[in-house]
């Protein structure tokens, strides 16, 4: 504006007479003027639409790959008339820590969140302040579930989701996720049953114990081999937290432990399945030949030990699919439209031959 007073008074001032009673410096004014207005009109056209986005743990390998690709979306979205700001935070794994993260989303009024919680226990608590102000809330790839009076897991979709019509939730099924590493195992020529005593000797390492992507994965592996009419053994069943140093940790126990009985070591991810492969190495065990292994995600470094032979298989956890759903379904809602209480994304089997051919 500064600018344009200044350009203003020094036409205005310099007017120029053609000798037909017309001004130049004028008519430059105009013209000024003209393309002024277009340009205010312009900005002033442009809708900007603020996006928070609360992860639950950056250093999570999967979740990280996850949130760069919701920037990268909302940024390919972008045009002259329509922006978005976002605002993507670490959680930190500390419910508390994100709760407060959430309230300085609502205070700062956001168009809509994106939510990835390090608590399911605690959806019903955020989703009401949400809702309470009037913030569609998208909840990714943790599930919240519904829970009789008795705290056992019902199969009902979570009410908290059905009774908000601006609150929906983007994930894979973690019971998929399971089935497909069972179903990989019971497809070995020996089943997994390497020493060939008809018992198939399994570790598992779980993931956070509260998220149901966990429950279900540890599940779930176990059902269909079962399904398959494999028999099976649990030597040891440890909670990992989904980090590569505790997957490194407890497979290092468990084979100093259980030895040459251990035949199959199953991991809800793939970070503590790559820990899980260096202490197989270490160990002096070989993947394929006297032991096998398998994660859930397909992360880049676990599709390259996957065609080196130094990983058995891995479930495809697609987060390009899933962010660009997340991004579609906030978008959606920004725009006032509805959308599904669910959006499932499907796993893939990821073993040696499909690495190969992708």
């Amino acid at each position: 504006m500064r600018a344009f007073l200044y350009l203003n008074g020094y036409l205005t001032d310099r007017c120029v007479g053609d000798g037909k009673g017309n001004f130049l410096g004028k008519k430059l004014l105009v013209s000024f003027l003209v393309v002024l207005g277009l340009f205010m009109g312009t900005v002033a056209s442009a809708k900007t639409y603020r996006v928070g986005v609360s992860i639950y743990q950056f250093t999570d390998n999967f979740m990280t790959l996850y949130r760069n690709e919701i920037e990268r979306l909302f940024r390919s979205l972008e045009t002259e008339e329509v922006k978005y700001e976002l605002t993507v935070v670490d959680g930190k794994n500390d419910m508390a820590e994100q709760a407060s993260q959430i309230q300085s989303f609502i205070i700062q009024g956001m168009d809509v969140i994106i939510l990835n919680l390090v608590q399911t226990s605690s959806a019903d608590a955020i989703i009401e302040q949400v809702s309470a102000a009037g913030i569609p809330l998208v909840l990714i790839n943790r599930e919240p579930l519904a829970y009789d009076r008795e705290g056992n897991i019902l199969p009902e979709a979570y009410e908290g989701i059905l009774n908000h019509p601006q609150v929906c939730y983007v994930g894979a099924d973690g019971r998929q996720a399971g089935l497909f590493q069972g179903e990989m195992v019971a497809e070995l020529p020996d089943r997994g049953d390497i020493n060939g005593d008809g018992v198939v000797s399994y570790v598992m390492i779980e993931g956070d114990p509260e998220n149901i992507d966990a429950q279900y994965c540890t599940e779930y592996s176990i059902k269909a081999l079962r399904d398959a009419g494999v028999r099976v053994e649990c030597l040891d069943d440890q909670v990992g937290n989904w980090e590569q140093t505790k997957g490194q940790e407890l497979c290092a126990n468990a084979l100093n432990i259980y030895g040459d009985r251990v035949e199959v070591v199953l991991c809800n991810n793939d970070a503590m399945a790559l820990g899980a492969a260096t202490a197989i190495e270490t160990a002096g065990r070989q993947v394929g030949k006297d032991i096998y292994l398998f994660g859930v995600d397909a992360l880049e470094e676990a599709v390259e030990l996957i065609r080196e032979g130094g990983m058995t298989g891995t479930v495809l956890s697609n987060y390009g699919e899933q962010a660009r759903a997340a991004v579609d379904v906030a978008v959606r809602l920004l725009r006032g439209e509805k959308v599904p209480d669910y959006t499932w994304i499907d796993y893939v089997k990821f073993d040696k031959a499909y690495a190969e051919s992708h």
